[in-house]
């Protein structure tokens, strides 16, 4: 009886132990907790949310506001103009929500100043100057901000003043504030200012020796008891009605998070964001993914992607792209999937995006991209642009006046009449369809423009130029060739 129960379960061990492996993936963490009513911490480079509260529930956010105004300010305006504080910019505030050093109108200081002095102390006075200056007026800067907003991703933000000053109808989420702290905390000269503890400020009609000013986000006070030593930037915010709220940048071994909470009505705010952060750090770690997904970019057996083959010589995986995993958890426990079918806001030579998860959960992406194909894009935008061109010039040219017999006045048939309305008839369609074709290779040629504009702007972000980029195409287009002409000669 006991050899056959034995049996029995070296069967049941041997059939059930892969799926056994499969449950052996570590659970994703969740000992943390927080009393704000909503609040979120995200890896910045993989994108993934690591603990989320209440995330998508819609709460005013105060001050922090402030976040996109500067990053909205830095990215459209000249760190050199000179801000003034006009009556507007100093009276379109509340009542009681104070002058901070002071300031007068007709008050002037440099962009970059005004961005220090609203970042650092809060001033709602600088940017509402920031915002008039930036924009032509706060309305066309908040139209800004909200652009801005939607194309970082935001969907459950609405913005009505540049100061947060609390209106009903100026309404975010934890989860957008992490997107636009994303954004905010990943801009050098935002980095910058928002890491400053204290700085000199020009003089101004009530400070005529200038002013000083330190920063008010106490987790990056080193005097604070909140102090935390991996937090490099911030910004508070506060009113009655928002409660506290908070945006945090921290790094730790090369990792970087941003934590939000809103909504902390009992001065919870730096401890919610302190087990955040914690929590983050201690619980989770990144994997490179081209280190992990070789196969597509190395050796020589060609790739097939959507039913198109390349050679991995040609393809290439950003070297920086992570996945965010659990403190216990390896690569080969996220599941991938191969996306082909993408939207136009693609880098240019995008051969498939690669999409992991985790439990269902999202982990990180990175784009699959093919040198040649890139270049092939290119040339097509230019070949395309070349004949819009020449199309463009050939319509300028033709016959400046009717036939001979038209201009002399000649008697004409009923024949002719038909005919001369049939010419004229295919005329007007031919032209149609020139029209329309030549519309279409117009929106193509600003499409292909478009799309060279997104490559010039990526290749700086990562300090690549176009003659690097042209010269890299170049190479591996010249590695492709060499097997074919060894061929050739053999």
């Amino acid at each position: 009886m006991k050899k056959i129960i034995s049996i029995l379960l070296s069967f049941i061990l041997a059939v059930f132990s892969p799926a056994m492996t499969v449950l052996a993936r570590p659970d994703w963490p969740a000992d943390t907790g927080i009393e704000s009513e909503a609040g979120i911490v995200v890896d910045v480079d993989s994108g993934t949310v690591l603990y989320g509260q209440n995330i998508r529930v819609k709460k005013s956010p105060a001050s922090i506001t402030k976040v996109l105004t500067a990053l909205v300010a830095i990215e459209n305006g000249n760190l050199d103009d000179t801000v003034t504080f006009t009556a507007d910019a100093m009276n379109n505030v509340e009542s009681d929500s104070g002058n901070k050093n002071n300031m007068a109108e007709g008050d002037q200081m440099t962009l970059r100043d005004a961005l220090y002095f609203m970042l650092l102390t809060s001033s709602n006075q600088a940017a509402n100057a920031i915002a008039e200056h930036v924009g032509g007026s706060q309305e066309e800067f908040i139209a800004m901000m909200n652009q801005r907003a939607e194309e970082l991703g935001c969907v459950d933000s609405h913005f009505v003043n540049p100061s947060g000053l609390y209106d009903e109808e100026q309404m975010t989420t934890v989860y957008d504030m992490a997107l636009i702290g994303i954004a905010a905390y990943s801009n050098p000269v935002m980095l910058e200012i928002s890491q400053t503890k204290n700085c000199r400020m020009p003089a101004t009609a009530n400070n005529p020796e200038g002013f000083s000013i330190y920063q008010e986000h106490r987790m990056l006070d080193p005097s604070r008891e909140e102090y935390y030593v991996y937090a490099l930037a911030g910004k508070t915010g506060y009113t009655e009605l928002s409660g506290q709220t908070l945006i945090t940048y921290a790094v730790k071994e090369n990792r970087r998070l941003v934590a939000v909470t809103m909504k902390s009505t009992q001065f919870t705010h730096y401890k919610d964001t302190t087990a955040l952060l914690n929590f983050g750090f201690n619980s989770f770690h990144n994997l490179n993914i081209a280190e992990n997904e070789a196969a597509y970019i190395s050796g020589e057996t060609p790739v097939e992607i959507g039913g198109t083959e390349y050679a991995p010589s040609d393809l290439s995986i950003d070297p920086e792209a992570v996945i965010t995993v659990p403190e216990n958890a390896s690569f080969g426990d996220a599941e991938k999937e191969v996306v082909t079918d993408f939207s136009e806001d693609h880098p240019d030579g995008a051969a498939a995006r690669l999409e992991y998860t985790y439990n269902d959960r999202r982990i990180g992406s990175v784009w699959l991209v093919s040198a040649s194909k890139a270049q092939q894009e290119q040339a097509d935008a230019e070949a395309a642009t070349a004949v819009s061109s020449e199309e463009s010039g050939a319509s300028e040219t033709g016959d400046a006046e009717p036939p001979d017999g038209n201009k002399r006045g000649l008697g004409i048939s009923g024949g002719q009449i038909l005919l001369g309305a049939g010419l004229v008839l295919s005329a007007v369609l031919i032209g149609s369809g020139v029209f329309l074709l030549k519309r279409k290779r117009d929106a193509d040629r600003r499409m292909m423009e478009e799309r060279r504009m997104r490559r010039r702007e990526r290749l700086k972000e990562i300090g690549c130029t176009q003659e690097e980029f042209e010269r890299m195409l170049e190479e591996r287009t010249r590695r492709q060739d060499r097997p074919q002409r060894d061929r050739r000669e053999e």
